[in-house]
């Protein structure tokens, strides 16, 4: 019976973080109130102390989980087999063209949506945002490297370098396809990054 029934308190705080991040993820950190999440999620409030301390505290967390889960995704694209780091990379920036656009993303665009809002709210949130960009950025530092070194890609400068800027290029394109209502500015930012990168033909 223990077995049985074990999963369910890892099954609600799962529920809270999930309904949470696709709110959030739409209406950002501040405008939401805890009641809006558990509502949703169909969960007492007191359930959400069991598992949290405070908002602050969820939001973390809700920073953490989906970073954890875009890392993986990330580390899952360049893996693709058959295909050069070039190509992989490729496929990273359109796969963030076609989540990250200025309709509701359901939480895909979550470091973009509360980044510059809960980076002046909470320190424990900022550096859960930067832990989790540094991530990113990492991980496209190593694909460019392994791009140069398998000849696919000719890139000028120090790869962390280049991938740094080039993330804060997307997270730019990110906030003007909010702005501007149009994807433009990710087809300027792919096009950027192409020649960045110089892929091979």
């Amino acid at each position: 019976m223990t077995a049985a029934t074990s999963p369910e308190p890892l099954d609600v705080r799962d529920r809270i973080l999930a309904t949470g991040e696709r709110i959030m993820g739409g209406k950002g950190f501040s405008a939401v109130g805890l009641n809006e999440v558990l509502t949703a999620a169909g969960v007492p409030k007191g359930s959400f102390y069991h598992y949290f301390g405070s908002k602050e505290a969820f939001g973390e967390a809700l920073l953490e989980g989906y970073f954890a889960a875009y890392l993986a995704e990330m580390d899952a694209t360049f893996r693709q087999p058959g295909l050069s780091k070039a190509q992989q990379l490729d496929a990273y920036f359109r796969a963030w063209r076609d989540a990250q656009s200025f309709e509701e993303c359901q939480g895909k665009c979550l470091a973009v949506k509360l980044g510059a809002e809960v980076a002046d709210l909470s320190a424990s949130m900022r550096a859960a945002l930067q832990r989790g960009t540094a991530g990113i950025v990492e991980r496209l530092a190593r694909a460019i490297q392994a791009g140069v070194v398998d000849g696919s890609l000719q890139v000028h400068g120090d790869p962390a370098t280049v991938a740094q800027s080039l993330y804060q290029l997307w997270l730019g394109a990110s906030i003007m396809v909010k702005i501007t209502r149009t994807l433009q500015p990710f087809d300027a930012a792919l096009s950027a990054t192409r020649q960045a990168l110089h892929p091979s033909a």
